[in-house]
């Protein structure tokens, strides 16, 4: 490996989190609260870590796709131990295990959170808290990679972040690494000033907007409030949130199309149409159960199941209702839509439509194949093109690989820290899809505080390889990795 290449890439990661502290610094200044000498501390700790990094491993060698794996692997965790400082030195979050998954949480976009009393934290280290989703939504390494100089391992680098349905769905809109990483963080930062204005017209604070905002469009979830954004029970504020986090949930190359007048490609696009199904189904079902069953109104029963069902299928998290008050049908609903997740290419975690619809129509090929026509040959088609038979194998595994996770991470869980079944499958869901809130102990009105310092280390991996898309978490530990 490139390790001189790897030691520079790293050091310039630490650079740009470290000045990135500046913001919640003049929060800070703002607020005149007790926060600001431990976010200065962190700063300054932080980029005298990457300075030398930057300044004594400046020869460039081109990355490979292994240079890559291990940057995303080591680059999360590294900035996540940094990212924690400011909450030790402060005391908002004493103990470095119970930081670490907090920031773990932040900046995988999983929004799961260990405080039991959020709104007593200064705004300084809530502002930080919430920019680690802006920070991890688009990916640590696509950001890097706009400071690398042209064509030097960037594709690997954002390979080694995305996931298998980017590999299936990939288009090239412009020529180079680096202008693709801008053009994406132009969007998505576009995406968060239209949030965070929308947010300010109807009434909320400049700060409260952006930390909202921050979790939103990056389908994170954390709000500087005890109740999420159920803390304003407003309903303009929940339909923004709503609109923003579909968004967040679609195919960022869309965006792109559409900014150069090219609609079509939305009309051809198979998992936008899939996720738009998807949403539109889920959604009735839920409002059509808690209107049915009485529990609010058709309109409100409309607004509610909407922003929830929307805040779990794109991972985001955010709640305005304890939906494990919710009939049951409408809980179960809400469950399944836990192992979905929105689409490749998007800031959203979990399972992915697009791996969804290449089993699905797979599945229908092989039984046609067999049943019907036993001389055809099986042919999948994504977008109008026809699909490689590796790509479908590729889909499959996640999708098993995900599942046998889920069920060997329950089974952890329940025997490391004695909790029982709901909790521990919920728990493991929750992380490793990036969701946040689960069910049982780990429900919308309440966090993983309880959990053993074991149970949030292994929790704080799932989140890791829930952000990774699991292969590039995974790999790390093969042996020939590590061979030459």
């Amino acid at each position: 490996m490139n390790y001189a290449t790897i030691a520079n890439v790293l050091g310039k990661l630490l650079i740009v989190t470290g000045s990135s502290i500046v913001f919640p610094i003049i929060c800070s200044l703002y607020y005149r609260e007790d926060d600001l000498l431990s976010l200065v501390i962190t700063a300054v700790i932080t980029i005298g870590l990457g300075l030398p990094l930057w300044r004594f491993f400046r020869h460039y060698n081109d990355l490979d796709i292994k240079d890559g794996f291990f940057m995303a692997f080591f680059g999360w965790i590294l900035i996540s131990a940094v990212s924690a400082i400011p909450f030790m030195i402060h005391g908002s979050i004493p103990s470095f295990t119970d930081a670490f998954f907090e920031m773990m949480s932040g900046y995988t976009t999983s929004g799961a959170t260990i405080l039991t009393d959020i709104e007593v934290v200064p705004h300084g280290l809530l502002f930080w808290r919430s920019q680690t989703h802006l920070l991890g939504g688009m990916g640590f390494l696509t950001l890097t990679v706009i400071f690398l100089p042209h064509g030097m391992g960037g594709l690997r680098l954002f390979r080694a972040e995305s996931s298998p349905g980017q590999v299936i769905t990939r288009e090239k809109f412009v020529p180079r690494n680096r202008d693709t990483m801008i053009w994406l963080w132009g969007i998505y930062l576009t995406l968060n000033l239209l949030e965070t204005i929308l947010l300010c017209a109807g009434g909320m604070s400049i700060f409260d907007s952006l930390c909202h905002s921050f979790g939103t469009v990056s389908t994170s979830g954390y709000s500087p409030y005890n109740t999420s954004v159920g803390h304003y029970d407003n309903a303009y504020f929940d339909w923004i949130i709503t609109i923003f986090m579909f968004l967040g949930g679609m195919t960022f190359m869309l965006f792109y199309h559409m900014m150069q007048g090219n609609w079509r490609m939305i009309k051809i696009n198979t998992e936008f149409r899939w996720y738009l199904g998807f949403m539109l189904f889920f959604c009735g079902a839920v409002t059509w159960i808690l209107w049915k069953e009485n529990t609010y109104g058709f309109i409100d029963s409309l607004r509610y199941a909407t922003f929830q069902v929307t805040s779990i299928l794109t991972t985001t998290g955010f709640t305005t209702a304890d939906y494990e008050q919710w009939p049951q049908a409408a809980q179960m609903f809400i469950y399944a839509v836990c192992f979905v997740g929105a689409c490749a290419g998007s800031t959203t975690s979990g399972i992915k439509v697009v791996h969804y619809i290449l089993i699905w129509k797979f599945g229908v090929a092989v039984i046609k194949q067999i049943y019907f026509r036993p001389m055809s040959v099986v042919s999948v088609r994504l977008n109008q093109r026809p699909v490689d038979r590796s790509i479908i194998d590729l889909a499959i595994c996640y999708f098993i690989v995900n599942i046998f996770l889920i069920l060997g991470g329950g089974c952890f869980m329940t025997l490391t820290d004695d909790m029982d079944f709901t909790t521990a499958m919920s728990s493991v869901i929750a992380t490793l899809m990036n969701i946040g809130p689960g069910f049982g102990g780990v429900g919308p009105t309440k966090n993983y505080a309880f959990i053993s310092d074991i149970g949030k280390w292994f929790l704080s991996w799932n989140m890791l390889v829930g952000r990774l898309e699991m292969f590039s978490a995974l790999v790390i530990f093969y042996p020939s990795f590590w061979k030459k």
